[in-house]
């Protein structure tokens, strides 16, 4: 699926009209056309299915571990945004941890942060943020253990509606061993 920038501009300059603003006034005159490019920007990973994003960040690297073994490989903190797919709203101070128990190989660190991009640059529901990660990290390492725990501050919670500034969201994805080992969850911590 391709994002369709003509479309985006057309209705852009339709919002704009229906908030009562003239969109050819000079500050609103090329308000569609950079909507238009940031949609394009902020929304890619809506042109791949996670199957294709495990293709694109497929670096790992050969590596022996014992069987059965609890080696566990963790990246905390990974900065991203996202939008909320119900009103569209900012999804920020997004920090996400990623682990998983290695199986016969390794990823390339810096592609779990690209997996982590990638992932939420869709319209999204945390908790399926969390799901999308989860498997596209499985598909890549051959791993079915894997973790991915996410806190995100949401404008629908903090600019809008309630309004409350504090409020932090916070989800959990378990996979595997990690779904019913309360030891290996606690190593998350």
């Amino acid at each position: 699926m391709a994002i369709d920038t003509d479309k985006i501009r057309e209705h852009v300059r339709g919002i704009l009209i229906a908030l009562g603003d003239d969109p050819d006034r000079p500050g609103l005159v090329e308000t569609p056309d950079r909507v238009a490019r940031m949609y394009a920007e902020v929304f890619e990973g809506m042109n791949y299915t996670n199957a294709q994003i495990a293709e694109m960040f497929h670096k790992t690297f050969e590596e022996e571990f014992p069987s059965g073994s609890s080696d566990l490989i963790q990246v905390r903190d990974i900065e991203a945004f996202s939008y909320c797919e119900h009103h569209l709203a900012l999804m920020y101070d997004v920090k996400v941890s990623v682990a998983y128990l290695p199986r016969g190989k390794v990823l390339g660190l810096s592609k779990i942060a690209r997996i982590v991009d990638m992932a939420a640059r869709r319209l999204q529901l945390q908790e399926r943020l969390g799901h999308d990660i989860a498997e596209i990290i499985s598909l890549v390492t051959g791993s079915p253990d894997v973790a991915v725990s996410i806190e995100a501050c949401h404008s629908c919670m903090t600019a809008r509606g309630i309004q409350k500034a504090a409020a932090k969201t916070f989800t959990t994805t378990y996979r595997g061993r990690f779904s019913h080992d309360a030891l290996l969850q606690a190593r998350l911590r």
